[in-house]
Parts: C-alpha cells; structure tokens; sequence
C-alpha cells in the first residue's frame, strides 16, 4: 500500500512539474550565447554556420507524447563513468556552399537538410542494384558517363556519392544550388535536373535520386567546358580541337571538393572575355537593366526626310553624336550627313532617310534579343580551346577586328577584311608556322572549281589577264598559281597556319575596303589593314635575336619570296563574336553575320535539342547549300575530260 501511494504521488509529482515547466519558461528572462565576430579576409566577412544537431529519427518517435498510455517509471540513474559523452559539433559548413544554397532559395534548415527515412547502409544495396543491371544502359544513355559512373560507384562499394549519414552532404547542397541557377551560365536549368530531395523517402528513391544528380552533374560540367551544342551543327566549317573533360576526373573532382559549385563553376572557360559576357547577362537579366535599355530605344514611326520636324529627333541627335539645340526637332544638315554616313557604314543605301531599317540600325537588337545572343556567344567561347596561349592572335570575324595578346594584355590591334556569307571564314584554332614576304598565291581548288573553271568557259584569257600561271601538279591535279607581285591577291605579305580550310592572313592591294564598317568581301581568308606592322609584331614576339621592322620588310617588297619558319609559333584564333565587352566595360553587338547565333536559338528552341551536344556526321544545311552547285560544276568538267583529261587545259599548256 505504502508503495502504491508512493508511485502515485511521484505520478503526480510529474504531472505538476510538465504543466509548470511552460510557464516558468515564458517568465524565465531570455539568455543569449555571444559569440566573437567573425573574421574577415580582405574585407569579406567569412561566416561559420553550424546547423543545429536532430535527434535520430527513432529518438524523436520516442519523444512525442503518448496518448492515453501509463506513465513510465524515470530512468534508473547512470554511473557516472557510463554517462556519454557530448557528441561533437558538426564541422562548420564553408562560405560557398551556403552561397550556392542561398542562390537556389533552399537553406540549411530547409528541405534539403531533413533527415532521409533511409539509411547509407540501406541506400548502398539498392545502389548496386540499379548500377549493374542491364537496365542501366537505358538510365545514362551517353557511354563515357555511364563507364566513369559505374566505376567510380563499385571504387566506392556502391555508398550514395551526395548522402552521408541519412543527409544530404555539403557537396549536393552546393551542387544542387548551382544546377538550380544553370541561367546564371547562359544555360536552362530544366537541362540538368534535380532529385526533390526535400520530399522523396525510402531506399530505393534515394538511391535513384543519388545517381540523378551524379549525371545532372556530369552533363552540366561538360556544357559548361565545351558548350551545349556540337559546333557542327551550327556551322560545319570549325576546328577547335577536342577538350572534353573526362567524366571520372569530374565525379573525383566535385565528390571530394570542399567547396563542389565552385569545383563545377571551375569548367567555364577561364577566359576574361567570357566572364564578362556573363557579368552583362546578370545585369540584363534584371527588370531594371531591361527597362533602361528600351528608355533609349527611338521609337518606330513616320519616315523622316530631310527638313522635317520629328520629337525623335533630338534623340537621334544624341545617339549619333550630333551637337544641336535640346529641343530642336529639325531634321537639319549635320543630322542628315551623319545619317548617310551610318547608312553607308551599316551597308545601307546612303539616302539620308530615315525609315524603319535605319531606325533598326541605330537601335540594334532589343534587350530580350540581346540575352539570347550573350548566351549564344557564351555558347562559343565554350568551344574554344581552354588554353589560349601565352602569345596569340584573336579574329574577330564578325568585328572585322584583330588583336595581338602577349602575356595577358592586347599588344596590337588592326581591321580586317572577313568572308562574305556566301564564302564564310571558318572558326579555327591552329598555330602560326610562317611570315611570307613576296608570297606566291596558290588559288584553292574550291575557287578554281567553283569561279575560274566556269569563267573560263566562256572567257578562255582569264587566267592570263589575271596573271595566274596553270600547271600540272606530280599527281595530276590542275594547280592555278598567281607569281608574287604588286597585283597579288595575297598583296605582299602571308601569314601561314595550317588548317584544313586552307585560309589565312595575308595583305590585299584593295585597301579601299578597310573603309567600311561592314567587311565581309573575302573567300574565307582575312584580309589584313597594316600586314607589315602585323609582320613587325608577330616576328618580334615568335623569333630570338633581331628580327626586321615594318620599314624593313616593306624595303624587301618586289625582291624574292622570303619565308620566315616562326620558332615559338603562336596561335591564331579565329572567332565569331557578335556580342563582346570592350576594355571599358561597354557591351558591343554586331551583326550575326553568318546567322549563327539565329542558328543556336533555332536549336534550343526546336526537337533537334534533345541531341544538341552531338555531333552529327555533317551539317545538312552547309552541305546542301552548296552541293548542287559544285555537282553541276564536276559534270562539265567531266563531259570535257571523257575525250581526254586535260583537254580542258591544252591551250594553257602549250
């Protein structure tokens, strides 16, 4: 008896002390822990952040209160040897991966910070399941991903790569927040999903959303180094070489990495150029940037002819740079005269009226366009090779521009004459080999087959007015070469990198064209402004000891053909860039001369996107714009050579 009611009043004693434990709570003055400030390094404030620590999921089932159930009698009293020990603080999680959290709108304490209902233990079996079952072929469909996938898993005994003692690990949160933000690289995160850890549950989830992220991952690492698209299904004239990352070095590379997004980040290309592109595309992502840019826009309107009133007037004024009175709307003479002289420069006719395709040219492309075309250039320094070089030379076909880098900074820079759309130049990588002076001009057979041989049909003196000499090569073949001279078309110097375009740098005696803002006049090669400057820098830059000046290689104009074999061979870059920053930090859009970039925004907006990064055997649309042509040109050619090959040249022979 003496012991029931002793129960009973502990019972009771119990029940007291739960009901007032809350309001001793609320009127307990609140306590805070201070803790030192943070440190700081060069002036960012480096935070730690510790999440807080959740009991094990069987000890918070334990913890709810029981409906309707007898008290349990208290725990009987540990020795104090047998009492556990504190269980250590969790490592403090570094800056970058709260960033990338922070970007992708998920915390620490949020979804991706639960505790999974399964264990490593119970994921790993369900993981070695999936990854050696024949089915896995279906699941990762591109082979070098499913071979570093299946490898880097059995290394591993088949443990989760992003799940860590029931929770997701610092690395997935950091990943998952950059995968989330694919926008912020000019790339669409619906390309790279995500597993939605903060609701799935169970082994066999967990284990398929482990391996999704492993190849969200991958895919995402190799676009962000060579590019979303295969370069030859926008173009089929490109060479760039091969720099496709390995798939292992990835998964070993952002599985271990302290800091995992900025591991992936790591595969963008490295170049200033590129950084800033993506610097512009954040701002004009924003609504306000957006908005700005359209406040000067001129709006589209009446024609405006010389001597009329227009209230856009004063804004065309102020965009091209014509001095007059604010509120003048007068179409006057100085407005007329830098009208005509954009036009002309724009490939307009020059007629000093201003209807929409001038207001189009002053303009240029509207906000949204320009985001589509940064990510289209994004798109392209992507399939650039990642190492430049410390000496290069970088074309700028749809600029007209060149410029000479040595060690980091812009040593020279010249225009350029590029190739019409019709004969485009090709975007290559190849290192420069020879300067030329007095070069022979060894005409392609894509020139002689596709203009001479049919001009020649009907004008048998071409090749003697134009001062080319025709000779049979060792093997056959019809070689059309023009001797060095004033009128060649190669002008007086030749700089020479191999590439199977067969195009290259050289002077032009038609200096008339550096004139114009639009040049594009060539058959592919570039026409150079100031050769023998270029040949001054280029050989002081790729020689050892004295090498001559532009005076003296201009003095060997009209002598023998001199080569100069460089010793350090610089590279040479030939790039299509519409949308660039300048040194000042001003945005430049140019004309998608090739239609290149309209040719990356058909491809991500079409069914071919779901094998973009794939390379295709050729490029249909290149092909077959010229096949017809050279086929019709062959079966002439053929007619004539049944009777005998060489009849066609006889003449010239003899």
């Amino acid at each position: 008896m003496r012991a029931t009611r002793f129960d009973r009043l502990l019972a009771g004693t119990v029940l007291a002390a739960a009901v007032a434990i809350p309001s001793l709570m609320q009127a307990a003055p609140r306590v805070e822990t201070v803790y030192p400030a943070p440190p700081s390094l060069n002036g960012r404030v480096i935070r730690h952040h510790e999440p807080a620590q959740e009991p094990p999921l069987t000890d918070r089932a334990q913890a709810l209160p029981q409906r309707d159930a007898a008290p349990l009698p208290p725990p009987a009293p540990q020795p104090a040897a047998a009492r556990p020990e504190p269980m250590p603080a969790t490592p403090p999680v570094r800056e970058p991966a709260r960033e990338a959290e922070s970007k992708s709108g998920i915390g620490l304490s949020g979804a991706l910070d639960r505790m999974f209902s399964a264990s490593d233990a119970q994921i790993t079996p369900k993981l070695k399941e999936i990854v050696t079952s024949k089915q896995f072929d279906k699941r990762v469909e591109r082979p070098a991903d499913r071979r570093a996938i299946e490898t880097f898993y059995a290394a591993h005994n088949y443990a989760p790569v992003w799940i860590r003692d029931g929770r997701l690990t610092a690395q997935a949160k950091a990943a998952v927040g950059v995968l989330k933000n694919a926008a912020d690289d000019g790339l669409d995160a619906a390309d790279y999903p995500v597993p939605e850890f903060g609701t799935i549950n169970g082994a066999d989830a967990l284990a398929a959303g482990d391996l999704k992220l492993t190849e969200s991952v991958l895919t995402y690492a190799r676009h962000l180094a060579v590019g979303r698209i295969a370069p030859t299904r926008v173009t089929a004239e490109v060479e760039y070489g091969e720099h496709t990352p390995d798939p292992d070095d990835v998964l070993k590379k952002v599985a271990s990495a302290a800091d995992a997004g900025a591991a992936i980040e790591s595969y963008n290309p490295p170049s200033q150029g590129f950084h800033a592109l993506k610097a512009k595309l954040a701002e004009l992502r924003s609504a306000n940037a957006s908005a700005e840019v359209d406040q000067n826009r001129i709006s589209d309107g009446r024609t405006i002819k010389f001597g009329m009133k227009d209230p856009r007037v004063p804004l065309l004024r102020d965009r091209l740079g014509v001095h007059g009175r604010p509120n003048d709307m007068a179409y006057d003479k100085a407005l007329y005269n830098a009208v005509r002289s954009l036009q002309f420069r724009k490939g307009l006719k020059p007629t000093g009226i201003i209807d929409g395709r001038t207001i189009a040219a002053i303009n240029g492309p509207k906000p949204g366009d320009i985001v589509a075309r940064i990510r289209a250039n994004m798109e392209r320094w992507r399939w650039l090779p990642r190492n430049l070089g410390s000496t290069y030379v970088m074309v700028n076909i749809p600029d007209y521009t060149l410029k000479v880098m040595h060690d980091g900074r812009q040593v020279w820079t010249t225009k350029i004459v590029s190739g019409k759309p019709q004969t485009p130049t090709p975007l290559l990588s190849a290192p420069m080999h020879q300067v030329i002076v007095n070069p022979s001009w060894y005409v392609p057979q894509s020139i002689i087959q596709n203009e001479l041989l049919p001009a020649y049909a009907s004008d048998p003196q071409i090749f003697d007015r134009m001062g080319l000499e025709v000779k049979q090569g060792p093997d056959g073949h019809i070689n059309v070469v023009q001797p060095p001279g004033a009128a060649n078309a190669l002008g007086r110097i030749k700089f020479a990198f191999p590439n199977k375009f067969q195009v290259y740098l050289h002077d032009t005696p038609e200096k008339k064209l550096f004139s114009y803002d639009k040049r594009a006049f060539s058959h592919g090669c570039m026409r150079v402004e100031d050769p023998t400057k270029f040949g001054e820098v280029m050989l002081s830059l790729a020689m050892s000891g004295p090498t001559p000046d532009e005076h003296q290689i201009q003095h060997m104009f009209g002598q023998d053909e001199k080569t100069y074999n460089l010793q350090k061979q610089p590279m040479v870059h030939l790039t299509y860039q519409t949308v660039f920053v300048d040194d000042a930090g001003k945005l430049h859009v140019d004309e998608d001369l090739y239609g290149f970039d309209a040719r990356i925004h058909s491809i991500l907006h079409s069914d071919e996107r779901r094998v973009a990064d794939v390379a295709p055997p050729q490029d249909p649309k290149r092909d077959l714009s010229t096949d017809k042509t050279n086929q019709d040109i062959l079966r002439r050619v053929e007619r004539r050579e049944a009777q005998n090959p060489f009849a066609f040249f006889d003449k010239l022979f003899r």
